[in-house]
């Protein structure tokens, strides 16, 4: 199977979290025309969902359509699988359906747009969950709480996540044989991983890559900066939530929860930034890695399932992609991302974010409440092309065929780091992201080039965070 005809709905989820921001900017561009609710458009009377093509087809839209208009007759419903190339693309499309004034009522979104959605065009869902608690009850407690808070924004929730992805490291068990190594511990650090590259490469030819990365948000160069214990932007939590966590979360896991992230001040030229670059900036000199590549890596499940990769990020929608690809369980595995001074690792999220344009909200509102049941999760991630966000649905029978042999690690990656969070993502994140990539493709050119490229991404970054999204 050639590299184009891997699973396509894997490679989007694979930008899912890390791609799609840069249409976001158009969001509080156009926010005074967005908010023409009343222009005139087309209008069946259905609920209107929006989703990503390729992430969502047809087989997946009826899953969605069938089901819930089983447990809901009296509500037409209409899914929008919107065909675009990326998430960015998918935005762009959206944005000129609410400018038109034929706005779906809710939208699949992303991490990186769940702030910029929530302050500029989502509806809290809070008076809903308050009055479902009883029903809502079973859920939470399936959802680890680090997702739910990433679906908050100023002590709001926003979203209930259906689905996640955290950056986990996929290993090729042939390379590993190749260079007589061991599957890596859980607690391996950054040691280890730079030692087992090495030997990767002794074991391999000229056209071995042994350490595969591309430049994005979501699983670039955030994994790393977390790993050392920093961030892009400082870090902090929002007040409010105790409304949910008091009410659906045991003491020991709403401890330090709030209502929701704040990402502020950036610290692009902090010690411990530079520091991540500048091993990244030392593997690429040992030809350990390659300079990182743009996009969402749409060839690297042909060079990772052929050996000529040896380790990469993904998320477990890549259990999914490998498969398809024709590697069978045995020939890969997966482990947490290395520990440097800590192990903190990231993750991208998403779920349905209601528009407040919509006039169906009450409708819209069953809707998320049934694309988020176990029952429907169940229909609709049958091929593992993602990571489902209920810890429940992880189990040896989910993973029998497709792998890897340590599935566990998905969900433990909350479970057992609590502290792992999502990536950066504030309103402004179409700017942060923007000025992320072009400065982290300078920065990795030599060693040298590191200090003064942080430079230079702080002064864009701190231009980028002033605006008023």
């Amino acid at each position: 199977m050639t590299d184009s005809l891997i699973s396509r709905r894997g490679l989007m989820r694979y930008g899912a979290y890390g791609a799609g921001a840069a249409a976001l900017g158009g969001v509080a561009a156009s926010w005074d025309r967005l908010t023409g609710a009343d222009i005139p458009g087309r209008n069946d009377g259905s609920l209107v969902v929006a989703t990503l093509g390729p992430a969502y087809g047809p087989e997946a839209v009826r899953t969605l359509t069938e089901g819930f208009r089983k447990q809901h007759p009296d509500i037409k419903l209409r899914i929008n699988a919107v065909q675009a190339v990326d998430w960015s693309d998918f935005f762009a499309k959206i944005l000129t359906q609410i400018a038109a004034g034929t706005a779906p009522d809710l939208v699949y979104v992303a991490t990186e747009g769940v702030q910029l959605f929530a302050r500029r065009l989502g509806v809290p869902l809070d008076r809903w969950v308050r009055r479902d608690a009883e029903e809502l009850r079973e859920y939470f407690a399936d959802v680890h709480p680090s997702l739910v808070e990433s679906m908050m924004y100023e002590g709001s929730l926003y979203q209930l996540p259906v689905e996640f992805n955290a950056a986990d490291m996929y290993l090729n068990r042939q390379v590993l044989k190749r260079a007589g190594a061991g599957f890596p511990a859980a607690d391996w650090t950054r040691d280890d991983f730079t030692a087992l590259l090495r030997d990767m490469k002794k074991a391999s030819g000229s056209r071995f890559t042994p350490y595969f990365w591309t430049n994005r948000l979501w699983g670039g160069v955030v994994p790393w900066l977390f790993a050392n214990g920093t961030n892009l932007l400082a870090e902090s939590k929002a007040p409010g939530g105790a409304w949910l966590w008091d009410s659906f979360y045991p003491a020991a896991d709403r401890q330090g929860r709030g209502g929701g992230f704040r990402w502020t001040t950036p610290q692009a030229t902090g010690a411990r930034v530079e520091e991540a670059y500048d091993y990244l900036a030392s593997l690429i000199e040992e030809h350990l890695c390659t300079r990182p590549e743009g996009g969402n890596g749409q060839n690297l499940v042909g060079v990772f399932s052929t050996g000529r990769v040896g380790v990469t990020p993904a998320g477990g929608f890549w259990a999914g992609g490998l498969s398809l690809a024709g590697m069978k369980a045995t020939d890969y595995d997966v482990q947490y991302f290395p520990r440097w001074r800590t192990q903190r690792m990231q993750f991208g999220a998403a779920g349905y974010a209601l528009l407040r344009t919509s006039k169906k909200q009450d409708e819209a509102w069953e809707f998320i409440k049934y694309a988020a049941r176990r029952d429907t999760l169940m229909r609709l991630f049958k091929t593992n092309q993602t990571t489902p966000a209920r810890r429940s649905m992880l189990s040896p029978d989910r993973y029998r065929e497709t792998g890897p042999s340590h599935w566990q690690v998905f969900y433990d990656t909350l479970d057992k780091f609590p502290d792992t969070g999502p990536i950066p993502a504030p309103p402004q994140v179409a700017e942060v992201e923007q000025v992320l990539l072009k400065h982290t493709g300078t920065a990795l050119a030599s060693r040298g080039a590191v200090r003064p490229a942080l430079r230079r991404m702080q002064g864009d970054l701190e231009k980028a965070m002033e605006r008023d999204v």
